[in-house]
């Protein structure tokens, strides 16, 4: 009795076995013919950052997935279209979300702005001590050569040269911007034109010591005034039509680097910037000439090639700050513009008026006509 029972019930328990077997037999039959039954999409979802764009001449579940463009953004599955983000946003890197973009200007904190302005003062102040030293020592003789007043105007435009880079650095306001580039092109015509003076003072000093010269009657201190402020008051008309015109304004350039506000100064009239810029150019390529052309006149302090130095050094910043200036963006573009001011008034400062200031405080000896005349020792070739 005991054996059949036993019997009885390990036979139920195959019988389970076998029905557990069919049922997960079953079971992956049906899974494996679920499986081979096609799906009604033929595309897999767009996730946010992408829009869907229909494939010709498929079924409207058959689509591509293309990244929304520059400047668009979608935050949702399966987007149709992107979205333009607000003016002052911008998309981040996945393009599913408008994020506030940088504003940007050359400030005083960054470092950029903190070396150009200290390097700016300390020139000023530099040329302030060369003017303080000129005019205690006004009665020498090489302060008088080459006409002292023009060296006074000089000494003065160039201080407020290096002062004008000034006001390039900073959140431009709509004052700043009308102020900068008529400060800059006014002051820079002014020392330009002091520069051309004294080379035609010099010119005309050896000129005119020549029997029967025609040059004669202008020899004095009336024609390089007279070249100063002529030269000068064209640039100011320039500038000031510009003004009138069109006057720079500030401006939130939100196009011209993604992610970015610059904060800038439109010129409002670019015809009008690069008049400025060509009319001083076209002094100081004239200076340049003149004053190669009369570098090997007799003079004992080498003024002509002094100047000649300079007017080399001024043109060419200026002729490499052009490509420099149209190929950046942002406040770089006013580095570059403050980097030629500061680096041209520098090399005007040095070519000319170092010279000078070494021998009224190192060779006070030398500071005396006779060797202002090309004699004794300078005639002998010693400096």
């Amino acid at each position: 009795m005991t054996v059949t029972t036993s019997q009885a019930a390990l036979g139920r328990d195959q019988t389970k076995d076998e029905e557990k077997r069919t049922h997960q037999y079953g079971s992956l039959s049906v899974q494996r013919k679920i499986s081979s039954i096609p799906q009604s999409l033929c595309s897999e979802s767009c996730s946010a950052g992408y829009r869907k764009a229909p494939q010709p001449g498929q079924p409207i579940c058959c689509f591509n997935c293309i990244m929304c463009s520059q400047g668009e953004m979608s935050n949702q599955t399966d987007s149709i279209e992107c979205r333009k983000c607000p003016k002052n946003s911008w998309p981040n890197e996945k393009q599913d979300k408008c994020m506030k973009k940088v504003t940007e200007f050359l400030s005083y904190d960054e470092l950029p702005g903190m070396a150009l302005s200290a390097t700016s003062i300390f020139l000023a102040m530099v040329t302030a001590v060369i003017l303080v030293l000129f005019v205690k020592c006004h009665h020498t003789p090489i302060v008088k050569a080459n006409n002292r007043e023009l060296s006074y105007v000089l000494l003065f435009s160039l201080m407020l040269c290096f002062l004008c880079s000034l006001i390039f650095i900073g959140r431009p306001t709509h004052t700043t911007c009308m102020l900068q580039q008529v400060a800059f092109g006014i002051i820079f015509t002014l020392s330009i034109s002091c520069v051309l003076a004294k080379t035609v003072v010099v010119v005309i000093a050896f000129s005119a010591s020549k029997p029967n010269s025609n040059l004669r009657k202008y020899s004095g201190p009336r024609l390089p005034k007279i070249l100063v402020m002529i030269c000068t008051a064209v640039q100011v008309t320039i500038c000031i039509s510009w003004i009138f015109i069109s006057t720079p304004f500030q401006d939130e350039n939100t196009t011209s680097v993604p992610g970015k506000i610059i904060i800038e100064c439109n010129e409002g009239l670019p015809v009008a910037f690069w008049c400025m810029l060509i009319y001083l150019g076209i002094l100081a390529t004239v200076s340049l000439i003149v004053a190669f052309l009369s570098r090997k006149l007799p003079d004992s302090f080498n003024e002509a090639k002094f100047i000649t130095f300079s007017m080399m050094v001024f043109v060419s910043v200026w002729v490499s700050f052009i490509p420099a200036y149209l190929s950046t963006r942002g406040k770089y573009m006013v580095v570059v513009e403050i980097f030629a001011i500061i680096s041209s008034g520098a090399g005007l400062l040095l070519c000319i008026f170092v010279p000078k200031c070494y021998i009224i405080l190192l060779r006070p000896e030398m500071n005396n006509r006779d060797h202002l005349m090309g004699k004794g020792a300078y005639k002998n070739g010693n400096f």
